[in-house]
């Protein structure tokens, strides 16, 4: 499976932006679509996961402020960012579970100023 993300960037504090993530290749079904991030010095965290039939769990830190949705027919995940934070900078991956192995993609870096 490969993991293509789009949409990273510099936003100012308290606004929004929406990442994509579309994957592509041989498999059966993706169980699990959704993100990760990691800012610097930290741990990888979660953002959020989406079940086929569109079951939701989110990091605690994004709650409320962000939503992730996807697409089964075009395998594709979004991340919809509002209310942006300066510590929400990070590079967000894209991750999917197909097979009962996990998938990353290569990360997008999301930047949010003061």
């Amino acid at each position: 499976v490969q993991l293509q993300a789009y949409g990273g960037g510099l936003v100012q504090a308290g606004g929004s932006l929406k990442l994509s993530c579309a994957a592509s290749g041989s498999f059966d079904s993706l169980s699990l679509m959704g993100w990760y991030r990691q800012a610097a010095g930290k741990q990888r965290e979660l953002v959020g996961l989406i079940t086929r039939r569109g079951s939701t769990n989110y990091g605690d830190s994004v709650k409320g402020r962000f939503t992730v949705s996807r697409d089964n027919a075009k395998n594709t995940v979004w991340l919809q960012m509002n209310m942006l934070k300066p510590e929400d900078t990070a590079v967000y991956y894209c991750y999917c579970l197909t097979g009962g192995y996990p998938n990353w993609g290569q990360g997008t870096l999301v930047t949010v100023s003061s």
